[in-house]
């Protein structure tokens, strides 16, 4: 019955999709130019970090770290690229770029750049101080800025165009799969503990009427991550936890259900967060698929 209530809801949504789904020309961002600051160096063990501001489309600065191997690439000895998303979780400390820093270093160390972008979310009070009936033009804008930092990623000097890689959490999560479904740049994909709509959390803690709830629905309907999800290429890691109250098991199945082949579903007894053994498991994953190296011996 669960498969079979998956399979209902997935073909709901996907019938939806012939009216909803944007092309892939919505979400262009050729202006600004995209001009890259470094801000600041600094070494780990096999890895360097830089501190580094982009331009969004805005034409604001977006903050990210830039993490590379500490021997650089070069076009002998290129590397496989990852952009990474973050969650949000105001009472994290690492609710912003910060989040997966430990898995850029040790990814470093195996001949990944990866680069970690701060978001919309990265406030702490975003989302209670945000205003709700802008959150589809803010949405189209963020993920334009992703665009923007996969132009800054590729761009890398010795990035391998067929080795680049997207890991997006929670909103990172979802944001990354229109993504992945409009920019066939990314050639693998790890989607963290995200639900199949958007307006599953921007209705959240709003006192709204039925009908006012159907609205933004439908408002939002042109940006529910799995009606791009099947258009990703390449291999598809889904990571959920079976105690996540944000995203009801059936969402996570219909996701699962949507992405295309080939894929990788895990559920883990853990919450949103989704704990240690989701991230062995994804950087093995990610060395698999990207054809990482083994790390040097010193």
């Amino acid at each position: 019955m669960r498969i079979a209530s998956s399979l209902m809801l997935l073909a709901c949504l996907m019938a939806a999709s012939l009216r909803a789904q944007l092309m892939p020309s919505e979400f262009a961002a050729q202006k600004p130019p995209v001009q890259v600051k470094q801000i600041s160096v600094k070494n780990q063990p096999g890895a360097r970090v830089m501190d580094i501001r982009f331009t969004g489309i805005s034409g604001k600065p977006i903050s990210a770290y830039l993490v590379e191997p500490d021997e650089g690439c070069s076009p002998r000895n290129r590397c496989a690229g990852v952009l990474f998303a973050h969650w949000y979780e105001p009472a994290a400390a690492n609710s912003d770029r910060s989040e997966f820093l430990p898995e850029a270093y040790d990814l470093a160390r195996h001949g990944a750049v990866s680069l970690l972008v701060q978001s919309i979310w990265s406030d702490p009070d975003w989302f209670s101080h945000r205003d709700a009936d802008d959150d589809y033009r803010v949405s189209i804008e963020q993920v334009k800025n992703l665009r923007r930092a996969l132009d800054v990623l590729v761009r890398q000097p010795g990035i391998d165009p067929a080795r680049v890689a997207y890991v997006g959490h929670d909103f990172g999560m979802m944001y990354g799969a229109i993504l992945a479904g409009i920019d066939h740049r990314i050639r693998g994909l790890v989607l963290m503990a995200g639900t199949s709509c958007l307006s599953d959390w921007f209705l959240l803690d709003r006192k709204l009427t039925p009908e006012q709830q159907r609205k933004v629905k439908v408002k939002l309907s042109p940006l529910c991550p799995i009606l791009y999800l099947p258009r990703a290429m390449g291999p598809v890691l889904l990571q959920f936890g079976n105690k996540d109250e944000y995203v009801p098991l059936k969402n996570a199945r219909a996701l699962a259900e949507a992405a295309p082949e080939p894929k990788k579903v895990r559920f883990y007894d853990t919450g949103h967060d989704l704990g240690g053994q989701a991230r062995v498991e994804r950087l093995e994953w990610l060395a698999l698929r990207l054809r990482l190296r083994p790390e040097r011996e010193e």
